[in-house]
């Protein structure tokens, strides 16, 4: 089942996102496996693409077992990325078994993919997934929002010229991170995370962000004031889990392994 839909309703302060078939169908057919989903990721999931956002598409790919029991399997991960377009496009898909493994360590960034409302190619598979992903979460998923978040804020000041995008993917991180340890659910639009925290900066900054270009600096003198709020909310996510009832481990593995051999099944040739 290819849902191929074009248009997406997003929680966001625009009233819909646009993605271009035209662009997108291409790359997907391309695909040298069969594709198990592919979904939007990056600013466009994040509720802030500017005009000149490229197209960040994740997703998974069954490698077929013919290919696998070679001496030489292919790669695991898979990407490719095309700058020749209107809009540039990155995809880059894990076969299921490096995905599902992913899906059992600490890695929010790939359940945010599964859980992505920008579809672009999916198969049942998809929907078992989704259902799947509350029982690969665990309070050690703190330790995914807090690296990501620290390594976003050192691209943020270390080459003195600060970016609004910079800042939103870091801001983005802290609260999906916060909000996952409060309530045991993902979360990736920044519009959405700040209905919790009404923080007056995000706003603006979506705005700039989205009415100007992916790489605009920041104001001179605006960081100071952002670095305060990094740090009190990188203290707010470490207090959200030392207080969470999420688990300690995964409980997903069996149903996983499951899935995974009847996918392999369905591409033995």
């Amino acid at each position: 089942m290819d849902r191929g839909v074009t248009e997406f309703a997003i929680h966001s302060c625009m009233t819909a996102l646009v993605l271009r078939d035209d662009v997108i169908r291409p790359h997907l057919a391309a695909a040298a496996y069969p594709l198990v989903f592919v979904t939007v990721s990056g600013a466009h999931l994040y509720g802030f693409p500017s005009a000149d956002s490229d197209y960040d598409l994740r997703g998974m790919h069954a490698t077929p077992l013919r290919e696998l029991v070679r001496l030489r399997p292919p790669p695991e991960t898979l990407e490719t990325m095309d700058k020749s377009g209107p809009v540039e496009v990155d995809l880059v898909t894990h076969d299921v078994r490096k995905y599902f493994s992913l899906m059992l360590r600490r890695n929010g960034y790939v359940l945010e993919q599964v859980c992505s409302p920008l579809v672009v190619h999916a198969t049942p598979e998809l929907d078992e997934l989704r259902a799947l992903v509350p029982a690969c979460l665990t309070r050690h998923h703190r330790h995914h929002y807090h690296g990501f978040a620290e390594n976003q804020w050192a691209m943020v000041v270390k080459n003195g010229r600060p970016t609004v995008k910079g800042l939103l993917y870091t801001y983005r991180v802290l609260l999906a991170g916060i909000h996952l340890m409060r309530t045991g659910k993902l979360e990736a639009n920044i519009n959405v995370l700040n209905q919790e925290h009404a923080l007056a900066d995000i706003p603006d900054l979506i705005e700039r962000k989205v009415s100007g270009t992916e790489k605009q600096s920041l104001r001179p003198g605006e960081l100071e004031r952002h670095e305060a709020e990094f740090v009190r909310l990188r203290d707010l996510l470490d207090s959200a889990s030392a207080a969470s009832s999420l688990p300690e481990e995964p409980t997903a593995a069996p149903a996983l392994d499951d899935l995974l051999v009847r996918i392999r099944m369905k591409h033995l040739e």
